[in-house]
């Protein structure tokens, strides 16, 4: 039976109706106060599984060699291939399944091997080897072009030809949780000279992180199929951004200081794999692409996104946008497939940012930048507190989930609070 078969049952109870049943199995790092060592869980209902403990009892598949969950990060793991992704997952699924009592009925294993999430800490999941940033939302794209050059010229000619990015830095890519502090930078008021201080526009951008599993050769291009297979998995990403010290710096090289200062993942990776039965149509594209980057298959993917803004000093949040995935121009895999082109080696833990996700209508957009239109329409939240970009002490907490007929595939939280500059 198929891992992502929507009649599987798990012997763990809470996994039925949770965001994390056993059709997801997402990967995570995790440690315990028993055990400080971090080491790989995959997350089911209430619980994290650990792998570093099934490995050591022996009920783990010969397809990885011994110790390797008992790693910090996923990083082993993923540079063994998408084989060896599939067999493990399908091995893990079995073992939790409600009809085999391998692991169902060795209490011992099970008080060892099966973690409340409330007592565990999440931690980055993958040493993150780079990260590029796309722009690939025409929504997002046109709405931030009108605000720059007005709507006759929002898209640059470029924009429907090739998936636009830049190469951020890895350096500042944070575990969900992680306090941000706000940025400083040149900042450029009206009529006046540049000025160095802390950022006044400090915005998020809602996106989706595409893990990166296997590797590509410097000089050597790889097709949109290949980067599809390529892709280990999918997160929740927030691309912090300073909206000021952007819009001073940008001409002629793009983002810089305004997006090096904090990215954050979320805390779960779902693999590609169980999001098979949520792949879609995305928009169509016009002109068509160069045929490098046409799509042999559906290669977007339907997954309900939301964020949630709580202000400073308040314990109501507001959710603020809600949209798609689904919804994004260029894909991942084409995104990839780009990123080779030039024969630009690719490599095990590489992030890729699908750049801001917007809707078509306002309550979809994934920026402060656009739900409060640059700053001229402050946005109401619970309590009558407005906001046209986010304040020390704010809480901002992004959520994802695919749903099938019968279950649903959670990605946890991408969350991180507001704090002053330093």
């Amino acid at each position: 039976m198929s891992a992502n078969d929507p009649r599987l049952k798990s012997f763990v109870d809470s996994a039925q109706g949770s965001d994390f049943p056993i059709q997801n199995l997402p990967y995570g790092a995790f440690s315990t106060v028993n055990d400080s060592k971090t080491r790989i869980g995959v997350a089911i209902g209430d619980f994290v599984l650990d792998l570093a403990a099934l490995d050591g009892a022996g009920l783990l598949p010969k397809i990885a060699p011994p110790g390797i969950f008992y790693q910090p990060t996923l990083n082993d793991f993923m540079a063994l291939g998408p084989a060896a992704w599939s067999g493990m997952r399908l091995a893990v699924s079995e073992l939790l399944r409600h009809d085999n009592a391998k692991l169902r009925d060795d209490a011992v294993l099970r008080q060892r091997a099966i973690t409340p999430r409330a007592q565990a800490t999440l931690h980055l999941p993958i040493r993150v080897a780079g990260f590029t940033d796309f722009y690939s939302s025409r929504e997002h794209a046109t709405n931030a072009g009108i605000m720059i050059r007005g709507p006759e010229n929002a898209l640059q000619p470029n924009w429907l030809h090739i998936p636009i990015a830049y190469n951020s830095r890895a350096s500042t890519i944070v575990a969900s949780g992680t306090p941000v502090h706000r940025p400083k930078g040149q900042i450029k008021p009206p009529d006046a000279p540049p000025i160095f201080g802390p950022s006044r526009r400090l915005d998020f951008e809602l996106e989706m992180a595409a893990i990166v599993g296997a590797p590509s050769k410097m000089g050597h291009m790889i097709s949109v199929a290949e980067a599809q297979a390529s892709i280990f998995g999918f997160a929740l990403l927030n691309d912090w951004s300073a909206r000021d010290i952007q819009a001073w710096e940008y001409v002629p090289l793009g983002p810089f200081q305004a997006k090096a200062f904090a990215t954050t993942l979320g805390q779960w990776i779902v693999p590609a794999e169980a999001l098979e039965p949520f792949r879609v149509d995305g928009p169509k594209q016009e002109p068509q692409p160069l045929p490098y980057l046409q799509q042999p298959a559906r290669m977007n993917y339907d997954i309900d996104l939301e964020v949630d803004l709580r202000p400073g000093g308040s314990n109501s949040a507001s959710t603020i946008s809600r949209t798609n995935f689904k919804y994004m121009y260029w894909s991942s895999a084409q995104q990839l497939a780009h990123h080779t082109s030039s024969g630009c080696a690719m490599s095990v833990g590489d992030v890729l940012g699908s750049g801001t996700i917007s809707g078509p209508e306002k309550g979809m957009y994934g920026s402060m930048l656009e739900l409060a239109w640059g700053g001229k329409e402050p946005m109401t939240l619970e309590g009558g507190v407005t906001r046209t970009f986010l304040e020390d002490g704010d809480m901002l907490t992004m959520r994802g989930v695919a749903r099938g007929k019968d279950y649903r595939i959670g990605f946890g939280e991408a969350s991180g609070e507001i704090l002053p500059a330093t």
